[in-house]
């Protein structure tokens, strides 16, 4: 990969987004709570409503879940020095993507 100056300015870019997508997640911790309605008040449609914004909540946790596993595991390679090469191939992953993407894995040729 490149010099010890982009490293540092990838892991800067990866700490950064990890930030905030945990600050994300403790500030959204009451949409973890189950539906609870007044159903003598409350319609059908109302009822259904409520159900599916839980469920896109829940959707929305799980990604943010999953980009922060991909942050961590590249600021993993960051540390053992195996960030920016294709784990297929072992070529160079071009800065151009890591920036656009900075947990990329696999170069555009692999990962097509």
């Amino acid at each position: 990969m490149a010099s010890s100056k982009s490293n540092k300015f990838y892991q800067t870019l990866l700490e950064t987004r990890l930030t905030a997508l945990q600050s994300q997640d403790e500030t959204n911790a009451d949409s973890r709570d189950t539906v609870i309605l007044d159903q003598t008040s409350v319609g059908r449609l109302s009822r259904m409503d409520a159900m599916q914004q839980q469920a896109m909540a829940k959707a929305t946790r799980q990604n943010r879940t999953t980009e922060i596993s991909a942050i961590k595991n590249a600021l993993l390679r960051l540390e053992e020095g195996e960030y920016g090469y294709c784990e297929t191939c072992g070529e160079d992953i071009p800065a151009k993507r890591l920036e656009l993407t900075p947990t990329a894995v696999r170069c555009v040729n692999c990962a097509n």
